[in-house]
């Protein structure tokens, strides 16, 4: 049975999504993921532009303003849940590693 799309996201995704909880433009959201990540992570126009496509498809992103090829996105409540079930799943993940560090030295 294939995935659900955007059950999980990639690191890309979850920087894009997580840019947009400000309403940003493509050009500050590649900058942006770069400066919080300290350039770990890097966004290219072809995967920036292909992701906000399909966010806005799934109405995770709408657009805002559009100013000549300038368009600016938003996080709609969908998006914001997904990325906060995002960020859960990554704290629970850091917990079982913990977790499991734990065991493994008191054993």
């Amino acid at each position: 049975m294939p995935r659900e799309k955007f059950q999980t996201l990639t690191e890309p995704m979850f920087y894009i999504l997580l840019c947009l909880r400000v309403e940003c433009c493509g050009m500050d959201i590649m900058e942006q993921v770069k400066q919080m990540t300290g350039g770990r992570v890097t966004v290219g126009p072809g995967t920036l532009y292909n992701l906000l496509e399909q966010f806005v498809d799934a109405k995770m992103i709408y657009e805002t303003k559009v100013e000549g090829r300038r368009r600016s996105y938003l996080l709609t409540e969908k998006g914001r849940t997904r990325l906060d079930e995002e960020y859960q799943r990554l704290c629970a993940q850091i917990a079982d590693y913990q977790r499991y560090l734990r065991e493994e030295e008191l054993s």
